[in-house]
């Protein structure tokens, strides 16, 4: 095969051979094709199908592609270490134009059509640390604080808009953390059954082992045997000495 794969280029030879020879009645559906488009062969790329030299001499990184580093990465690491829950909220990936991040003015980190997250916090470090020259740390504390500010806002206007929506008579469902806790009662209620359950029989079969099965006999069924028991005792005209026990002594 050489260090290229010509494999695809030769389906189309292969499928004529195989009808030419009569081993296949017909030239499959794509013959044509393939004629027309046949496959395409990446020259730059080589398949490396030899081992390994025996000296460790690892393959070429050429063909490999460059890592993409850009200054905010590490920033995003960061106040996500810090803040992990910010990405479990939804956001909002539509944009208007496909570049609207340039209308932003991250002189402050509140921006006109683009909610409060991680990502506004990430920006407004990066200008003031080009704009306001502010070390690294000096500039995550002053984003942060500025993005407490406004989520505490914001949480404070939710609150009051529905607690105003209640007053005028709206209805709101239940919250996650209410039917959070009443799947943990439910889950409570069914493990405690089953753990009811699982004491009685243990209690039951420790009582067995100990006595014996026990059967009761209902007030009918005990005078049903009593009946048939009768009879054999009044024939009996002496008692019939007991066998077995120890021997005693006069």
């Amino acid at each position: 095969m050489g260090r290229y794969d010509f494999r695809p280029l030769r389906v189309r030879q292969t499928a004529k051979a195989l009808f030419d020879t009569k081993r296949n009645a017909s030239l499959p559906c794509w013959y044509d094709t393939i004629g027309n488009i046949p496959p395409s062969e990446t020259l730059a790329r080589p398949i490396l199908r030899a081992p390994r030299p025996k000296g460790g001499k690892k393959p070429s990184r050429m063909f490999q592609p460059l890592p993409i580093h850009h200054p905010e990465d590490k920033l995003r690491s960061e106040f996500f270490g810090d803040h992990p829950w910010e990405l479990a909220r939804p956001r909002i990936l539509v944009e208007d134009s496909g570049n609207d991040a340039k209308g932003y003015d991250w002189s402050k980190i509140v921006q006109p059509g683009k909610q409060l997250d991680g990502e506004s916090v990430v920006q407004r470090q990066m200008w003031l640390m080009k704009h306001k020259q502010y070390p690294k740390a000096k500039a995550y504390d002053v984003a942060r604080r500025e993005f407490y500010q406004h989520r505490h806002l914001e949480e404070i206007r939710q609150r009051v808009a529905k607690e105003e929506a209640l007053s005028t008579g709206a209805y709101f469902g239940k919250g996650p953390l209410e039917i959070g806790m009443e799947l943990e009662d439910r889950t409570w209620e069914s493990w405690k059954a089953w753990a009811e359950r699982q004491i009685e029989d243990e209690q039951q079969t420790r009582a067995q082992m100990f006595s014996g099965p026990q059967d009761e006999l209902s007030a009918p069924e005990l005078e049903e045997a009593l009946e048939e028991v009768q009879p054999a005792v009044s024939e009996l005209k002496e008692a019939q000495p007991a066998s077995g026990g120890p021997a005693l002594h006069p």
